[in-house]
């Protein structure tokens, strides 16, 4: 069962124009996250950069958390994915428009989301990395949208195949660390943590802003800049960061071998991701979750 436009339907059902733009022209931004027993973790950054994705391609819709925690309770109960686990899309597009590839202000857009259910055991541990040949495309406009233009993730993607043990990772035109195929990469050497600044053209992930306002936690300081490949090769520990997959570290990226689930840094952020969303299910989901049943 998926959410178009305000009405449920079976996935047979869910159709879409063939003058939305956001299918003619790419014009449609999305958020992928999950939901921990019914409750979806990080949800207020997920809106915050959706809100500014809309405003840039202009595309009036007005995003309501109150709306999408009862789109997304509705679709847990319609799928019957009855332990509230889920991996969630939602994806907002241009919608219909008889102006062709003109400027305008998109004030009719197409809101369409969609959840599978999620086992936790099934997700790796772990992850190799694959340093990309193909580089990584600079932004259509200022920043990286998270956008429906993926041109360059699908390519990457068939570099190094479908193995989910393995990311692949860019590099920038000039050579600095950019990010994963679909995550933002950390490294530590020392006592400090590194990853790539957004002035690279990578996305300004969820869960990579997790990390960056959380590491002064774990005792360690944080820096973001354009660092060439040799400084990532050379790191004590290395992983990648997904809203889905969570915090992922690398047992080896190219011939070099890291920690692994063994890599300090990595696994007391990742304690502290899991603190997080105990929490959050105790103060805001769980007891919600459970009376709707």
């Amino acid at each position: 069962m998926i959410y178009v436009n305000g009405r449920y339907l079976e996935e047979k059902d869910a159709v879409l124009s063939p003058f939305d733009h956001g299918f003619l022209y790419g014009i449609g931004v999305f958020e992928t996250f999950r939901l921990y027993e019914g409750s979806p973790f990080l949800l207020d950054w997920h809106i915050e950069r959706l809100k500014r994705a809309l405003n840039d391609l202009q595309i009036e819709y007005t995003v309501s958390k109150h709306e999408i925690h009862e789109m997304l309770d509705k679709l847990l109960l319609l799928n019957e994915i009855k332990d509230g686990n889920a991996r969630v899309r939602l994806d907002i597009s241009a919608g219909i428009s008889d102006k062709g590839f003109v400027s305008q202000t998109y004030d009719k857009p197409t809101v369409l989301c969609f959840m599978n259910q999620l086992k936790p055991e099934s997700l790796p541990s772990q992850k190799e990395g694959k340093v990309l040949s193909l580089r990584r495309n600079t932004p259509e406009g200022p920043f990286r949208l998270k956008s429906h233009h993926y041109l360059n993730n699908m390519y990457a993607k068939r570099e190094i195949g479908n193995d989910p043990r393995i990311e692949g990772i860019f590099l920038t035109e000039d050579g600095a660390v950019a990010e994963g195929i679909i995550s933002n990469v950390f490294w530590r050497k020392g006592s400090c943590i590194y990853t790539p600044s957004l002035d690279t053209g990578i996305l300004d992930g969820v869960t990579r802003r997790f990390v960056i306002e959380n590491a002064k936690k774990i005792g360690l300081e944080l820096k973001t800049g354009r660092y060439e490949l040799k400084a990532l090769l050379s790191a004590d520990e290395a992983w990648m960061t997904n809203s889905v997959l969570e915090i992922i570290p690398f047992t080896k990226i190219e011939e070099v071998n890291y920690a692994g689930r063994r890599g300090e840094a990595a696994a007391a952020l990742q304690k502290l991701y899991n603190k997080e969303i105990k929490n959050m299910i105790h103060e805001k989901g769980g007891r919600e979750w459970r009376s709707k049943r």
